[in-house]
C-alpha cells in the first residue's frame, strides 16, 4: 500500500489528479492491477487516503481554535487561539509536504472525479474559518467585517504562504511563519483599542 501511495502522490504532483490513470500508478509502482483494488476502490479513494492524515491535523486544530475563542474575552486569549492553529497547519506541512502541495494544487479546481475529496476538504476548511471569526465577531474582538469575508481572506493568505514554502521561495525560516502570519492577520482584523478608534473616527472609543 506505501509504495502504491507513493507512487501515485509523485504521478499526481507531476501531472495533475485528472493526468494520472490507474494503469499510471500500478505500472510506476511495479504492483499489478489487482493489488491495487485490493486496497482502494477507485482513484478517488486513494485520495482521500493520501488526504486523511492532513485533514485530520487541521479539522482538529481549526476546531480547538473555534473552542478557544468560544471562551475569549481578551485580545491576547484570541491571538493565542489563532497561534495554536497556525502551528497545526505548520505542523501538517512539515509532516506531509507533499499531500499539503496536492492539496493546494488541486482545491480550486472542479470537484468532480478524484478531487472531489480534496474540494471537499477545502470547503470544511473554509467552513470553520467563517465559523471562528464569527465566534471571535461575538465577543467584539474584530473590526465589524463579515466573518464570510474575513475568514475567507485567511484561508487565502496561510494557502499562499503555504505554497510559497513548498516552492521554497525565499521568505524566510517557516518554522517562523505561524507567529508571523498570527501577528500579520490579527493586526488587521482586531477592533482599535479605544484611544486608536476615537482617532480614526473623530468620536470617543467605548470605555
Amino acid at each position: 500500500m506505501k509504495g502504491l501511495s507513493e507512487a501515485a502522490l509523485r504521478l499526481f504532483l507531476e501531472r495533475g489528479l485528472d493526468g494520472v490513470t490507474i494503469d499510471d500508478i500500478t505500472q510506476a509502482s511495479a504492483v499489478a492491477k489487482g493489488t491495487f483494488y485490493r486496497y482502494f476502490e477507485d482513484k478517488t479513494a486513494l485520495v482521500d487516503a493520501l488526504l486523511e492524515p492532513v485533514r485530520r491535523e487541521l479539522l482538529d486544530g481549526l476546531e480547538a481554535c473555534g473552542r478557544a475563542l468560544s471562551g475569549a474575552r481578551e485580545v491576547e486569549a484570541m491571538f493565542e487561539a489563532y497561534r495554536a492553529m497556525a502551528a497545526v497547519i505548520a505542523s501538517a506541512l512539515l509532516q506531509y509536504p507533499g499531500v499539503v502541495r496536492l492539496y493546494l494544487q488541486e482545491c480550486r479546481g472542479p470537484a468532480a472525479g478524484a478531487r472531489i475529496k480534496v474540494v471537499e476538504l477545502s470547503r470544511l476548511v473554509s467552513q470553520h474559518a467563517v465559523s471562528i471569526t464569527q465566534k471571535a465577531h461575538t465577543h467584539g474582538l474584530l473590526r465589524p467585517i463579515r466573518p464570510a469575508v474575513s475568514g475567507l481572506a485567511v484561508v487565502g493568505a496561510v494557502e499562499r504562504l503555504l505554497l510559497a514554502v513548498l516552492s521554497e521561495e525565499p521568505i524566510g525560516n517557516p518554522l517562523e511563519l505561524p507567529d508571523a502570519l498570527t501577528t500579520l492577520v490579527l493586526d488587521g482584523l482586531r477592533l482599535p483599542p479605544p484611544v486608536a478608534r476615537r482617532k480614526m473616527d473623530g468620536k470617543p472609543g467605548r470605555p
